[in-house]
C-alpha cells in the first residue's frame, strides 16, 4: 500500500465522507475537556489534506503528518489553494521526531487501523504522548470489532461514475478483527480509455478494552469513548469508536 497513484484520485472517491463531522467533534471536545484555547493542532495521518485545510480555514494552527508522500503533495496543492499555511511532514506516526507540542493531537477517519500490529499502535500511543502538551487532547477514531466482522468481510461494493469506478472486495485478514480490501480502480485518461490499477489496503482493529490498557500504560487519562460521532457509548452495533484522552 504506497498512495502513489491513489493519491490523485483519493478525494475523487471520498467526496461523501463527512469531515465536517470530525471537525465539529473536535470542536465538541475542545470545549468539553480542554483547559487552553487549543488552537494548536498536529493532524495525524492526514492524507490529502481535506481536514487539515478544514481546520485551518476554522482558525487552527495545524500541522499535518503523513507516510504517504503522494498524498502530501496534493494536500499541499490543496492548501495553497485555499490560502491557507499549515506545515506538511513526511512521517510515521508511530516514530514521531521534532515537531514540538500541540494543544490538540487527532488521528481521524480510521487511519489508526492501518498499524499492522499492537506493537504499532502502542508505540503510536507513546509518540502522541511526547508531542502533546500538558493536559492536551488526543482524539482518534477506530472501526469497531462489528464493522469489521460483520459489515466488511467476504464484502463487496461498487461505484460506477464517468471519470473514476471501483470495485471493492472485503476478505478476512491473517488476525482477529482484520480485513483486507481489494480494490480494482478505474480511471478516465485523456485519451477517453480506462487505466486500471489496484490497491491493497489492510486493516485491524481491537477491543475497546486494549485500547484502554495501551492508552494508560502511555500515560493517558481517558476521558471519553463514544461511537458513531455522537454522545452515546458504544454498544454491540457501533461501526465507528471515538476516544477522547487527556495527557496527564
Amino acid at each position: 500500500m504506497t498512495y502513489e497513484r491513489l493519491a490523485y484520485v483519493y478525494d475523487y472517491l471520498m467526496n461523501d465522507v463527512p469531515y465536517s463531522k470530525w471537525l465539529e467533534f473536535l470542536k465538541v471536545q475542545s470545549d468539553e475537556f480542554s483547559s487552553s484555547k487549543s488552537l494548536n493542532v498536529l493532524d495525524l495521518a492526514c492524507g490529502t489534506g481535506e481536514l487539515t485545510v478544514l481546520l485551518a480555514e476554522n482558525g487552527f494552527r495545524v500541522t499535518g503528518v503523513d507516510l504517504s508522500e503522494d498524498m502530501l503533495m496534493v494536500a499541499s496543492e490543496k492548501a495553497a489553494s485555499a490560502g491557507v499555511n499549515i506545515s506538511l511532514f513526511h512521517q510515521d506516526m508511530s516514530t514521531l521526531e521534532d515537531l514540538g507540542l500541540f494543544d490538540i493531537v487527532t488521528i481521524f477517519c480510521d487511519s489508526l487501523n492501518y498499524l499492522s500490529s499492537p506493537e504499532e499502535v502502542q508505540a503510536t500511543f507513546r509518540s502522541v504522548y511526547d508531542h502533546m502538551e500538558p493536559n492536551g487532547l488526543f482524539l482518534f477514531d477506530v472501526h469497531s470489532p462489528y464493522k469489521m466482522n460483520e459489515l466488511f468481510k467476504n464484502k463487496t461494493f461498487a461505484f460506477a461514475d464517468e471519470e473514476v469506478s471501483y470495485i471493492w472486495d472485503c476478505f478476512p485478514g491473517d488476525f482477529p478483527h482484520s480485513v483486507e480490501h481489494e480494490l480494482s480502480i478505474f480511471v478516465l485518461d485523456e485519451e477517453g480509455k480506462y487505466e486500471r490499477f489496484n490497491e491493497l489496503h489492510k486493516q485491524r482493529t481491537y477491543d475497546v478494552e486494549e485500547y484502554k490498557s495501551w492508552l494508560n500504560e502511555a500515560g493517558f487519562s481517558i476521558q471519553a469513548i463514544t461511537a458513531d460521532f455522537s454522545n452515546s457509548a458504544p454498544n454491540d452495533k457501533s461501526e465507528r469508536i471515538f476516544f477522547t484522552c487527556s495527557k496527564i
